[in-house]
């Protein structure tokens, strides 16, 4: 999910290699035959040869397969309660001693141990994520409606993160944001919108454990026109990944981002197109149960100081445009998230004060969408809904668009800026 500032691979582990399988998740049996030839005596000088039976390598989650679609709860097949660890990069320059201090690796040591801390939740959130976005990049095709899509994702969501109120479920509404719409784009009841052949999708996803946030997103396209599109913003996003650390300023992190987006250009119907960040976009840091934790990645260079911090979370998110690269809001509204420390406002409407209970004990401060409070028996708020949005206890998210014709393209994962390495916990085969 993304921030705006409208004004209103180093390799894999191998735990993550036996995990991250495209066909059918984790959970998976692996076996070795480990055939030794042993040379024994055999009477009269003969010899003979005798193998040795075979031995199966087993993990500690391969009792259970995951199901097609993905609905088997992670603890069935992670029963150690350990989840993968993502994409380990080692930082560079000035941070290269972290990796071997071993001041910064006892700390890792203790973060790790520490239970509000620690990073088994959002690694447990990141193995959610791998395994219903790889599912959804293989299934989601033309002539699906919108609603099938979130409600194919969000399932899969619900079920492998074992859904349990505020302690883990989904960590804000699904996007499928079409063509010119970058973000904010989720259908409400009563949404039409089938997908085209034509159509360039960005598939937004958030899965939380404990208020630890996994976002990450990708784009399908159907047909090779925008395949460039994709391949600038995808490389763009690696180059903000790669590029972020400790002490990195967020200005000068946006300059590396825009500079490898700018290196590609589109042609459609035989006129090029420069690729564009979007300029009122951003990446962003994350906070527990808070999406946008107050520092933002921008596209493009600019002159913020801020640097990143030892510790913090980061959504590393480009967005690129065929269009005029500045988004603006347009069309019905579906993201809402109540505001952290909202001020105290005395509501006049019982309807206003009814749902924000409601919305306090469902979601907290993380974002929902209508869909969701039709889904808990929530029915005639929009009044209610509207009221708490102008007395600033409820921001709305309208959908962010990009001129019409253009086409908007989204790349998006979570890093974990630790004592001694940079962790990419979104990280998979898929991308």
């Amino acid at each position: 999910m993304t921030a705006t500032t409208l004004p209103a691979k180093a390799e894999n582990s191998a735990s993550v290699e036996e995990t991250q399988k495209q066909d059918n998740g984790v959970g998976m049996e692996h076996s070795d035959e480990e055939e030794e030839n042993e040379i024994e005596p055999a009477g009269e000088g003969k010899k003979k040869k005798k193998k040795k039976k075979s031995k199966k390598k087993r993990t500690q989650h391969n009792e259970t397969r995951q199901s097609e679609p993905p609905r088997i709860g992670l603890s069935k097949l992670f029963p150690d309660g350990k989840y993968p660890e993502g994409e380990i990069q080692e930082y560079k320059n000035d941070n290269s001693w972290r990796t071997t201090s071993e001041e910064k690796r006892y700390l890792d040591k203790i973060a790790l141990e520490d239970p509000e801390e620690t990073y088994n939740d959002i690694r447990r959130a990141a193995e959610v994520h791998r395994q219903v976005r790889q599912y959804a990049h293989r299934n989601i095709k033309p002539g699906m409606s919108m609603t099938e899509i979130v409600n194919m994702i969000e399932d899969g969501t619900r079920a492998l993160v074992e859904e349990n109120g505020l302690e883990s479920g989904v960590g804000f509404p699904t996007g499928v944001s079409l063509n010119n719409c970058a973000a904010h784009y989720t259908p409400n009841a009563g949404d039409t919108v089938v997908l085209q052949q034509g159509d360039v999708l960005k598939v937004d996803i958030g899965v939380h454990v404990k208020g630890r946030i996994c976002d990450s997103a990708f784009t399908l396209n159907f047909e090779p026109t925008y395949d460039t599109l994709l391949e600038a913003v995808k490389a763009a996003t690696n180059t903000g990944v790669r590029e972020a650390g400790i002490d990195v300023r967020l200005g000068e992190l946006a300059g590396y981002i825009q500079e490898t987006m700018e290196s590609y250009e589109v042609e459609v119907n035989g006129k090029v197109y420069p690729v564009k960040p979007i300029e009122n976009l951003s990446g962003h840091s994350i906070n527990k149960y808070q999406i946008h934790g107050g520092k933002s990645v921008l596209l493009v260079k600019n002159d913020d100081p801020t640097k990143m911090e030892e510790g913090e979370y980061f959504a590393i998110e480009t967005f690129g445009s065929t269009g005029r690269g500045r988004i603006v809001e347009g069309g019905e509204c579906s993201h809402y998230a109540r505001i952290v420390n909202a001020p105290h406002v005395p509501l006049r409407l019982t309807t206003a004060r009814s749902l924000l209970k409601t919305i306090n004990n469902n979601f907290g401060t993380l974002p929902f969408c209508r869909r969701y409070l039709d889904r808990i028996g929530e029915s005639k708020y929009l009044l209610a809904l509207n009221h708490l949005v102008n007395q600033g206890i409820v921001q709305d998210y309208p959908p962010l668009c990009d001129q019409k014709g253009s086409m908007t393209a989204q790349f998006e994962h979570t890093i974990l800026l630790r004592p001694t390495v940079k962790e990419v916990v979104s990280r998979g085969d898929d991308f």
